[in-house]
């Protein structure tokens, strides 16, 4: 018998092979997607959530502080996480991008940001000094919103122009670019008082307030189509699921921000403004913060029929974090606003619920992170035929 020669292996190009060594580098950045950047939102918020809270717990501000550390921390690690995805696994993040369930999370690097400065004015004044908690939040606020802005205005974009989407995908994650101009409205009046006073104060204050608008106004078109979906469609997929408490955010951060408008509006604008935002406050406040309860008993009901169908942990569950954040920070704002206490047993009842979201989420990310299962790739669908390799005789 005649044995065909073997052809030789061609040999691999420079490009290729440099991209091999790159991915052997940092394999375990590779899935690294911008959802990551939840996790920052959700500790953070924790932090400046307690930090308002109604009475006086010894140690709790303490506690806070240490949290928004805490959060600190993971921002700049998943920062330079995420730079190394971008530097070496390029095919990977322009994937993201192209992917319609993926890139809206893209809004979630703006809220980071924002949380985590909005955090060094709330609490971290107390361990590293006034001037560095503005200069940390002047940074991350100027960063935050630029990247928001873009994020806004980029990723409908391309659910346009370049995804293929059907009406029955739409999903509460579509709301997060369109939530992050909210989060900069929010934590934007921090710094009003640390401006110099006149013009570049109420430059701020109604550059806030447009924030405010055009993520209000983003979230109304889009909101009834995720509505619409979950009415007509059916519930969404068990791992989808905890999503839905992504329409609180929207909710608790606008109620939030109108809150913060009226706390530094008074010798910000002139008198009749500043007391048509306290007034707006409480008027546009209070029915918001009763469909937001409305939304979470409606998610909170679809998330217990999914767990009992079978529904796993993913990093979808850090939806329970930082949307309910701003559900506490809402409540907050009324409780200043009205002085009524229910809305301090509001507050209370909702951090509490807040923290146990966190802490469940933290600990099932801490365990997937090390068992490797949340950063390893997606597994081939069943039955899918395994890569074959020829040979020739």
């Amino acid at each position: 018998m005649v044995t065909a020669a073997q052809p030789r292996s061609p040999s691999p190009s420079p490009s290729s092979t440099a991209a091999g060594q790159v991915t052997r580098r940092v394999p375990a950045v590779r899935h690294l997607g911008p959802n990551w950047y939840a996790c920052v939102m959700g500790t953070a918020i924790v932090g400046t959530a307690g930090a308002a809270l109604p009475g006086h717990v010894a140690g709790l501000r303490a506690a806070c502080t240490a949290v928004w550390a805490l959060s600190l921390v993971l921002l700049v690690v998943l920062l330079t996480a995420r730079s190394l995805h971008w530097l070496h696994h390029r095919d990977q993040a322009r994937a993201h991008l192209l992917d319609p369930s993926a890139a809206p999370f893209y809004g979630c690097l703006s809220m980071a940001l924002l949380a985590v400065g909005g955090g060094a004015l709330a609490l971290g004044r107390d361990w590293i000094g006034t001037p560095a908690a503005v200069a940390l939040d002047t940074v991350l606020f100027t960063a935050g919103t630029v990247i928001g802005l873009a994020a806004a205005v980029a990723v409908p974009y391309l659910m346009a122009v370049r995804h293929r989407v059907e009406p029955g995908q739409a999903s509460p994650v579509w709301l997060l670019p369109l939530v992050a101009p909210m989060v900069s409205a929010a934590v934007g009046p921090l710094l009003v008082p640390h401006l110099p006073a006149g013009q570049p104060r109420e430059t701020l204050l109604l550059a806030c307030v447009a924030m405010f608008g055009m993520s209000l106004f983003a979230t109304l078109v889009t909101l009834p189509v995720v509505f619409g979906r979950l009415l007509t469609g059916g519930p969404l997929p068990l791992a989808l699921t905890p999503s839905l408490f992504l329409v609180l955010g929207p909710l608790g951060q606008s109620t939030t921000a109108v809150g913060k408008f009226a706390d530094v509006a008074p010798g910000v604008v002139p008198g009749p403004y500043a007391e048509g935002f306290a007034v707006f406050a409480v008027l546009y406040g209070v029915p918001v913060t009763g469909f937001a309860l409305m939304w979470l008993a409606l998610a909170a009901a679809h998330v217990v029929r999914a767990r009992r169908a079978g529904m796993r942990f993913s990093m979808t569950w850090w939806s329970f974090t930082f949307p309910v954040g701003t559900c506490v920070t809402g409540a907050e704002a009324l409780a200043r606003e009205t002085g009524l206490v229910v809305y301090d047993g509001l507050t209370v009842a909702l951090y509490v619920l807040l923290v146990a979201a966190w802490a469940v989420a933290a600990v099932h990310t801490a365990r997937g992170l090390f068992s490797g299962v949340l950063l390893a790739g997606p597994r081939p669908a069943p039955g899918a035929p395994r890569p074959a390799t020829a040979r020739t005789t």
